[in-house]
């Protein structure tokens, strides 16, 4: 069961406004001098040990000159509705927005429009601040999809001053990048991907972007952790640092020792608004393959299973007898999705995909959406205690429909003593009971039902009414487990929840 205090960690998460909103035209231009352009003839080993050293400036030197300023003109009111990354609603980023970009936040804004009649006034336009790279000399930009969606104009700001409208190339919220193009007439400076794999907790790291619209400017600190996940989809990924990065820092580049990039500094964990020394960049990893696909098509496909999935916990696997807690279990299937047709069922543990081992549901949901759809994948699943193969064609997440949630009514009552809770007739007539009651010292509770919840099954047995349920529980407390896993309808969504039975 999440504590309040989690929750509330949760909800602090921010994205970045590489997206903040300014009531004025940007007049804060950095007013830097020339660079040097990075050369492919520049030893890494030389930038790292003059790293070493204790100073930073020939990395900067070499790279800032490829950083740019990207300002997006959004009509006002879809700045308000959707100005930042589509995390969603009831997402971790859905307090902060409301907080900086509503009507009475310090980053709402819009320019004053002319007097005129209702039926002639135009849309109030806004302007959205964020950081980008240069990769190609000839004049391809890198930046975050949530700094330019939904922009009726682009312009880029060089960090020589000169200021280009660009085109946009291709997008894709699903990763959060964008990939931009501008025509400057001349060879541009760039900067170099590098391999964020080898990147270990503790390495030092450089950000460079224009936080508020002040200039372009360097932080430097630590990657603090790797493998950070913000419940925002498939590709959360993140590497952590404790480099200040703030508003308008989005799209810039995360920077090794040795001047390549590794990193795009996308999201801040924020209980204030400003940097707390917590962010969170986007592996260079997944970004390089997106963005070539970006340039080459436009887009990028993702593969859609069809399914809602949760980790097997010390708990779950207990609960089902299991000697590990590899793979990924299936908590619900989509109606009519690619996981549905396959012949994929509820509480199936998925093991392997395509002879690879899953190690977890995170490992399988990138995997899913690495997918080409269309294509035929053989699937590995624990079902009942044994494995069997089933193939799936897979389906594309850029079209997939949302599934429409409800809550049911609720009546009756079944007492299930051994987790002091009271079930009711499930009113749908799908078989199951309804949470009526719970005993807030017993394990349900603490596990954290909620009166509303269905309980559809224990230990991977569909179960069609609550005395089906209470005596299904009773049995494998009565069979020596120490834990019960139950299938638990909430909201329309179904997840796996193993309740621990109560000791002595």
């Amino acid at each position: 069961m999440k504590s309040k205090s989690s929750v509330t960690r949760r909800n602090r998460i921010a994205a970045l406004a590489g997206i903040a909103l300014i009531s004025i035209p940007l007049m804060l231009v950095p007013v830097l001098r020339a660079g040097h352009a990075h050369s492919a003839e520049m030893q890494p080993t030389a930038l790292s040990m003059q790293a070493m050293s204790g100073s930073l400036a020939d990395i900067v030197e070499a790279d800032r000159p490829a950083v740019v300023t990207v300002i997006a003109n959004i009509h006002a009111q879809e700045a308000q509705e959707g100005g930042g990354p589509q995390f969603g609603p009831g997402s971790p980023f859905d307090e902060f927005f409301r907080q900086f970009f509503g009507e009475n936040g310090p980053m709402h804004s819009q320019r004053p429009m002319p007097t005129q009649p209702p039926q002639q006034q135009p849309k109030p336009q806004a302007e959205a601040l964020g950081s980008g790279f240069i990769i190609g000399s000839d004049g391809t930009i890198v930046t975050n999809n949530h700094v330019i969606d939904g922009a009726t104009e682009i312009k880029v700001i060089m960090d020589d001053g000169s200021e280009h409208v660009a085109k946009l190339v291709g997008q894709d919220a699903k990763t959060d990048l964008a990939v931009l193009k501008v025509e400057s007439g001349k060879v541009l400076p760039t900067v170099s991907w590098g391999d964020s794999e080898t990147l270990r907790v503790g390495d030092a790291v450089v950000a460079i972007g224009n936080p508020f619209g002040i200039g372009t400017t360097v932080t430097s600190g630590i990657v603090s952790a790797r493998g950070r996940d913000l419940h925002n989809g498939p590709y959360d990924d993140f590497i952590q640092v404790d480099a200040a990065i703030n508003h308008g820092n989005s799209g810039g580049p995360l920077i090794n020792m040795e001047g390549r990039v590794i990193g795009i500094n996308t999201a801040i964990y924020s209980p204030n608004g400003g940097n707390v020394g917590v962010g969170f960049a986007i592996p260079s990893a997944v970004a390089q393959r997106v963005v070539e696909a970006l340039i080459k098509d436009g887009s990028i496909a993702h593969g859609y299973l069809g399914v809602r999935i949760q980790s097997v916990t010390p708990e779950i696997a207990d609960a089902l007898g299991l000697k590990d807690k590899n793979g990924a279990l299936v908590a619900g299937v989509e109606p009519d999705s690619p996981a549905s047709k396959g012949g994929i069922q509820a509480g199936d543990i998925i093991l392997t995909l395509n002879g690879k081992a899953v190690r977890d549901s995170r490992d399988l949901s990138r995997s899913v959406a690495d997918l080409k759809p269309g294509a035929t994948q053989n699937i590995g699943v624990l079902r009942n205690g044994k494995t069997i193969d089933v193939n799936v064609a897979i389906g594309d997440g850029n079209v997939t429909p949302k599934t429409p949630q409800q809550q049911p009514a609720l009546d009756g009552e079944q007492a299930v003593p051994d987790l002091g809770i009271g079930l009711s007739t499930n009113p749908s007539g799908e078989g199951g009971g309804v949470v009526v009651s719970l005993d807030p010292e017993k394990p349900g509770a603490m596990a954290g039902l909620r009166e509303g919840d269905i309980i559809s099954g224990v230990n991977q047995q569909a179960e069609t009414s609550p005395s089906a349920i209470a005596d299904a529980v009773h049995g494998a407390a009565q069979a020596g487990r120490t834990s019960v896993l139950l299938q638990v309808e909430r909201g329309g969504q179904q997840v796996f929840v193993a309740i621990p039975f109560a000791q002595g």
